[in-house]
Protein backbone atom coordinates (compact mmCIF):
# COMPACT_ATOMS: atom_id res chain seq x y z
CA UNK A 1 0.00 0.00 0.00
CA UNK A 2 1.31 3.44 -0.95
CA UNK A 3 1.95 5.90 1.86
CA UNK A 4 0.74 9.41 1.10
CA UNK A 5 2.76 11.46 3.57
CA UNK A 6 4.25 14.51 1.90
CA UNK A 7 7.00 16.24 3.81
CA UNK A 8 6.58 19.64 2.29
CA UNK A 9 4.65 21.49 -0.39
CA UNK A 10 6.65 24.68 -0.81
CA UNK A 11 6.23 27.91 -2.74
CA UNK A 12 9.17 30.30 -2.91
CA UNK A 13 8.48 33.67 -4.52
CA UNK A 14 10.11 37.02 -5.21
CA UNK A 15 11.36 39.30 -7.93
CA UNK A 16 13.42 37.81 -10.74
CA UNK A 17 17.04 38.02 -9.67
CA UNK A 18 16.33 37.49 -5.95
CA UNK A 19 17.12 33.78 -6.25
CA UNK A 20 13.74 32.23 -5.45
CA UNK A 21 14.19 29.61 -8.18
CA UNK A 22 17.69 28.75 -6.98
CA UNK A 23 16.43 28.17 -3.43
CA UNK A 24 13.75 25.84 -4.77
CA UNK A 25 16.23 24.01 -6.95
CA UNK A 26 18.61 23.51 -4.02
CA UNK A 27 15.77 22.10 -1.88
CA UNK A 28 14.83 19.69 -4.68
CA UNK A 29 18.43 18.61 -5.26
CA UNK A 30 19.01 18.15 -1.52
CA UNK A 31 15.92 15.95 -1.44
CA UNK A 32 17.38 13.89 -4.26
CA UNK A 33 20.62 13.56 -2.27
CA UNK A 34 18.49 11.93 0.45
CA UNK A 35 16.69 9.63 -2.03
CA UNK A 36 13.37 11.43 -1.63
CA UNK A 37 10.82 12.03 -4.32
CA UNK A 38 10.85 15.65 -5.43
CA UNK A 39 9.42 18.03 -7.98
CA UNK A 40 10.46 21.55 -8.91
CA UNK A 41 8.22 23.69 -11.09
CA UNK A 42 9.51 27.20 -11.86
CA UNK A 43 7.36 30.10 -13.01
CA UNK A 44 8.59 33.52 -14.00
CA UNK A 45 7.39 36.57 -15.85
CA UNK A 46 8.71 37.59 -19.23
CA UNK A 47 10.65 40.46 -17.65
CA UNK A 48 13.06 38.05 -15.90
CA UNK A 49 15.25 40.23 -13.63
CA UNK A 50 12.84 42.51 -11.79
CA UNK A 51 9.72 40.61 -12.86
CA UNK A 52 8.03 38.06 -10.65
CA UNK A 53 9.43 34.59 -10.13
CA UNK A 54 8.27 31.66 -8.04
CA UNK A 55 8.54 27.93 -7.88
CA UNK A 56 6.59 25.02 -6.51
CA UNK A 57 8.72 22.40 -4.76
CA UNK A 58 7.52 19.15 -3.28
CA UNK A 59 9.69 16.93 -1.09
CA UNK A 60 8.03 13.61 -0.34
CA UNK A 61 8.75 10.09 0.75
CA UNK A 62 6.51 8.82 -2.07
CA UNK A 63 5.86 9.50 -5.74
CA UNK A 64 4.78 13.08 -6.40
CA UNK A 65 1.60 12.84 -8.51
CA UNK A 66 1.61 16.49 -9.63
CA UNK A 67 4.10 19.35 -9.35
CA UNK A 68 1.30 21.92 -8.99
CA UNK A 69 0.60 23.10 -5.44
CA UNK A 70 -2.80 24.49 -4.50
CA UNK A 71 -2.33 24.70 -0.73
CA UNK A 72 1.33 24.94 0.29
CA UNK A 73 2.32 24.16 3.85
CA UNK A 74 5.44 26.29 3.54
CA UNK A 75 5.82 29.63 1.74
CA UNK A 76 8.77 32.01 1.45
CA UNK A 77 7.97 35.50 0.17
CA UNK A 78 10.84 37.81 -0.71
CA UNK A 79 8.85 40.84 -1.92
CA UNK A 80 5.50 42.59 -1.36
CA UNK A 81 3.72 41.32 -4.52
CA UNK A 82 4.58 37.75 -3.48
CA UNK A 83 3.29 38.39 0.05
CA UNK A 84 0.02 39.73 -1.38
CA UNK A 85 -0.40 36.74 -3.68
CA UNK A 86 0.77 33.77 -1.61
CA UNK A 87 0.08 34.60 2.06
CA UNK A 88 -3.58 33.64 1.67
CA UNK A 89 -2.67 30.31 0.04
CA UNK A 90 -0.76 28.85 3.01
CA UNK A 91 -2.74 25.95 4.42
CA UNK A 92 -3.88 26.24 8.05
CA UNK A 93 -1.07 25.07 10.32
CA UNK A 94 1.51 25.97 7.66
CA UNK A 95 4.50 28.27 7.83
CA UNK A 96 5.15 31.61 6.13
CA UNK A 97 8.57 33.27 6.03
CA UNK A 98 8.53 36.96 5.15
CA UNK A 99 11.49 39.07 4.03
CA UNK A 100 10.96 41.93 6.48
CA UNK A 101 13.72 43.88 4.74
CA UNK A 102 11.35 44.56 1.85
CA UNK A 103 7.89 43.79 3.28
CA UNK A 104 6.51 45.96 6.04
CA UNK A 105 3.08 44.29 6.11
CA UNK A 106 2.25 41.85 8.87
CA UNK A 107 0.13 38.78 8.29
CA UNK A 108 -3.32 38.98 9.85
CA UNK A 109 -3.70 35.20 9.81
CA UNK A 110 -3.83 33.43 13.14
CA UNK A 111 -3.96 29.90 11.73
CA UNK A 112 -0.35 29.81 10.44
CA UNK A 113 3.11 30.37 11.89
CA UNK A 114 4.74 33.52 10.48
CA UNK A 115 8.44 34.36 10.68
CA UNK A 116 9.83 37.77 9.76
CA UNK A 117 13.46 37.74 8.68
CA UNK A 118 15.44 40.87 7.70
CA UNK A 119 17.31 38.81 5.11
CA UNK A 120 18.81 41.69 3.16
CA UNK A 121 20.34 43.19 6.30
CA UNK A 122 21.71 39.84 7.47
CA UNK A 123 23.22 39.12 4.06
CA UNK A 124 24.62 42.65 3.84
CA UNK A 125 26.56 42.01 7.06
CA UNK A 126 28.57 39.46 5.08
CA UNK A 127 29.13 41.92 2.27
CA UNK A 128 26.63 40.72 -0.35
CA UNK A 129 22.90 41.31 0.07
CA UNK A 130 22.29 39.75 -3.36
CA UNK A 131 22.66 36.34 -1.69
CA UNK A 132 19.91 36.97 0.85
CA UNK A 133 18.00 34.05 -0.66
CA UNK A 134 20.39 31.67 1.07
CA UNK A 135 19.14 32.93 4.47
CA UNK A 136 15.72 31.57 3.54
CA UNK A 137 17.17 28.23 2.47
CA UNK A 138 18.79 27.80 5.89
CA UNK A 139 15.59 28.91 7.64
CA UNK A 140 13.57 26.34 5.68
CA UNK A 141 15.93 23.52 6.69
CA UNK A 142 15.79 24.55 10.37
CA UNK A 143 11.99 24.90 10.46
CA UNK A 144 11.09 21.69 8.69
CA UNK A 145 13.89 19.18 9.12
CA UNK A 146 12.72 17.62 5.83
CA UNK A 147 16.24 17.78 4.44
CA UNK A 148 19.60 18.17 6.14
CA UNK A 149 22.11 21.00 5.92
CA UNK A 150 24.67 18.48 4.71
CA UNK A 151 22.44 17.55 1.75
CA UNK A 152 21.90 21.23 0.93
CA UNK A 153 25.65 21.86 0.99
CA UNK A 154 26.27 18.84 -1.25
CA UNK A 155 23.55 19.96 -3.66
CA UNK A 156 25.13 23.40 -3.80
CA UNK A 157 28.60 22.00 -4.49
CA UNK A 158 27.18 19.82 -7.26
CA UNK A 159 25.16 22.61 -8.90
CA UNK A 160 27.23 25.77 -8.52
CA UNK A 161 30.03 25.00 -10.91
CA UNK A 162 32.25 26.98 -13.23
CA UNK A 163 32.00 30.73 -12.67
CA UNK A 164 29.41 30.23 -9.89
CA UNK A 165 31.70 28.01 -7.82
CA UNK A 166 33.18 31.09 -6.14
CA UNK A 167 29.85 31.68 -4.32
CA UNK A 168 29.73 28.31 -2.55
CA UNK A 169 31.53 29.32 0.66
CA UNK A 170 29.64 32.60 1.13
CA UNK A 171 26.34 30.84 0.37
CA UNK A 172 27.09 28.17 2.96
CA UNK A 173 27.77 30.89 5.51
CA UNK A 174 24.42 32.56 4.79
CA UNK A 175 22.56 29.23 4.84
CA UNK A 176 24.09 28.55 8.26
CA UNK A 177 23.05 32.05 9.46
CA UNK A 178 19.44 31.41 8.39
CA UNK A 179 19.50 27.98 10.02
CA UNK A 180 20.92 29.31 13.29
CA UNK A 181 18.45 32.20 13.35
CA UNK A 182 15.47 29.85 13.09
CA UNK A 183 16.88 27.50 15.74
CA UNK A 184 16.95 30.45 18.19
CA UNK A 185 13.28 31.34 17.60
Amino acid sequence: MLKTKVYDKIIIAGFGGQGALLVGRMIAHAGLEENKEVSWLPSYGSEMRGGTANCNVIVSDNIVPSPVIQKPNFVVVMNKPSFDKFEKMVEPGGKLIVNSSLIEDKSQRTDIDVYYIPANEIANETGDDRSMNMIFLGAYVALTGSISLESVFTAMENNLTGSKEKYIDSNKLLIQKGYDLMKKI
